[in-house]
């Protein structure tokens, strides 16, 4: 499956205070028109009206684009609503499938690992809705390197469909993924789809140096990701790879996308986009091919400032090991 260097990200379709029906469909055929034919959603993103909007919005031009949706997350409380059961995964891709209005979903990912269960459970099932045609591809998310190396084998082992994509954080001011992870995907042909590498919107540059975010943004919004981003430390590296960028012509929106595609595992950079105009901006940006000994200056000047030993490439939801609770009506 080919896909453009730039994905659209659908996380804020149908989230209160963020992107409508019209804002979404037009930033989505703003998407197609400038030649980006990937959209990366989930069945959780504002409750499935993100896969909704997607569906509605590519009446007759479903052909035009890749779609890839997630399954996994927490929806509801109860039994079998969430995870890598296997009454859970086949509810979940028709669920998904009737949203999309599509007999088809292209990439078909597990949002996080369920650790309850063997993971051969979770591609067995996954691997039969390839086999009956509801899907094509299948990837995952959120996994650690082992496990993903793990499921990688057992596909292999049992004749599964085999895994094609992982989904994880990295960017050039978050870049842990690169000790195991990384190195796991070159090995098994695994290809790498970044999610935040524009790190919530602050490699976008329009952070003042005070600090201060542009209203209405995600980092305006959203006080984990702020307080998570804007540091003296990480501006002080913003004011260095702006300069960098500058003086070739380029933005720091450039050197996001250039930096992580300079990496040839790097499939596809899913990036948010809140008007048709940033769509514009982010498919320019994956044009800029960066040398080896460009990246490397680059990384240079991230030095130790994009490492956070607190955080983790990968996300694991507390309520896998948790006693659920069912609500009843």
């Amino acid at each position: 499956m080919e896909v453009s260097e730039t994905g659209l990200g659908a996380n804020s379709f149908g989230e209160p205070g963020r992107r409508d029906f019209g804002e979404s469909k037009a930033i989505i055929h703003a998407a197609i028109d400038h030649g980006i034919n990937f959209v990366d959603t989930s069945n959780v993103y504002a409750q499935g009206l993100s896969e909704e909007y997607i569906g509605r919005a590519l009446e007759g031009r479903r052909h035009e684009i890749l779609i890839g949706t997630k399954f996994g997350s927490m929806r509801s409380y109860g039994p079998n609503l969430f995870g890598g059961g296997r009454k859970f995964v086949m509810d979940s891709i028709e669920g998904s499938l009737k949203r999309l209005r599509t007999d088809y979903i292209d990439l078909y990912m597990i949002h996080r690992p369920d650790p309850r269960l063997p993971i051969g459970e979770t591609f067995r099932a996954m691997d039969d809705i390839v086999r009956q045609g509801k899907a094509l591809y299948v990837g995952v998310c959120n996994f650690e390197a082992w496990r993903m190396v793990d499921a990688v084998w057992t596909c292999k082992h049992e004749g599964m469909s085999p895994i094609v994509s992982s989904q994880f954080e990295y960017s050039m001011l978050f870049r842990n993924s690169e000790a195991e992870m990384l190195p796991a995907c070159r090995t098994h042909g695994v290809g790498v789809m970044p999610y935040l590498p524009l790190a919530a919107g602050f490699l976008t540059g329009k952070v003042d140096v005070s600090g201060q975010a542009p209203a209405g943004t995600r980092l305006a919004l959203d006080a984990g990701q702020s307080g998570r981003w804007i540091t003296d430390g990480n501006l002080g590296v913003i004011g260095k790879l702006k300069e960098w960028a500058a003086e070739r012509g380029k933005t720091l929106v450039d050197l996001a996308f250039a930096w992580l595609l300079a990496d040839p595992i790097v499939a596809t950079v899913i990036a948010g986009a809140s008007s048709p105009q940033q769509i514009a901006q982010n498919s320019r940006a994956s044009s800029w091919q960066l040398s080896s000994s460009e990246r490397a200056e680059v990384t240079d000047i991230l030095g130790e400032q994009a490492l956070d030993a607190t955080r983790t490439y990968y996300s694991v939801a507390g309520y896998f090991n948790e006693q659920v609770e069912v609500v009843k009506d």
